[in-house]
């Protein structure tokens, strides 16, 4: 075999979106590459840094284009989850999310957070919505310093949640007064997401 022949099968063409790509970058370095960032874990101080991290990188890069986020997570911190929320808000582009396989609690949460009518759940997917939980311990007055912190942050993201899916209040409190599962299209209906989509061609608006 010559050595052209070598250096053809180790050099193939690459296509303009992939070009600059090495086989040695990681799945995530590449699909951020193509401005799409993945909530695979549990939501904590650690992940939502990373989180947060990317989106700012890809709105200040080019703040015309979508970021896409793809969420299948238990939840997890709620602190570390408004960090996440508030980012998101903050960036200037879109933020185009889609729930895949498990989006629970704060997972819940995030993906109704993304821009109106660019919100997709694919159709196996399992939506669950419940109340923040907390562990209170400590003296009496940390407990009602704690307890009253809990209510606060009770009443916020019903308010939030709401905002984002055309419910009441109430609605949201009542409804996640205990574990409410959603399939994908009672999540469409509730509000959650704005489509249920089966491939990936189906989800045209998010401007990537």
């Amino acid at each position: 075999m010559t050595s052209n022949h070598l250096e053809t099968l180790q050099s193939p063409a690459m296509t303009s979106a992939t070009a600059g790509l090495n086989l040695s970058d990681s799945v995530y370095e590449r699909l951020l590459r193509e401005r799409i960032i993945f909530l695979g874990t549990q939501v904590d101080d650690d992940i939502a840094n990373k989180l947060c991290a990317q989106i700012l990188l890809l709105s200040a890069e080019d703040p015309t284009r979508d970021i896409s986020l793809y969420i299948n997570s238990p939840g997890g911190s709620v602190t570390a989850g408004m960090a996440i929320f508030d980012t998101m808000q903050f960036a200037e582009c879109d933020i185009a999310t889609f729930g895949m396989g498990l989006a629970a609690s704060m997972g819940q949460f995030l993906l109704s957070a993304g821009t109106k009518g660019k919100r997709y759940a694919l159709p196996h997917a399992r939506i669950m919505m419940h109340q923040p939980s907390a562990g209170i311990g400590g003296s009496a007055s940390d407990i009602a310093i704690m307890a009253e912190q809990f209510k606060h942050t009770k009443r916020e993201m019903a308010e939030l949640i709401a905002q984002h899916t055309g419910q009441t209040v109430e609605q949201i409190t009542a409804d996640s007064d205990r574990d409410r599962w959603f399939t994908a299209k009672e999540a469409l209906e509730y509000g959650f997401v704005d489509h249920v989509v089966s491939r990936a061609n189906q989800a045209g608006g998010t401007g990537n």
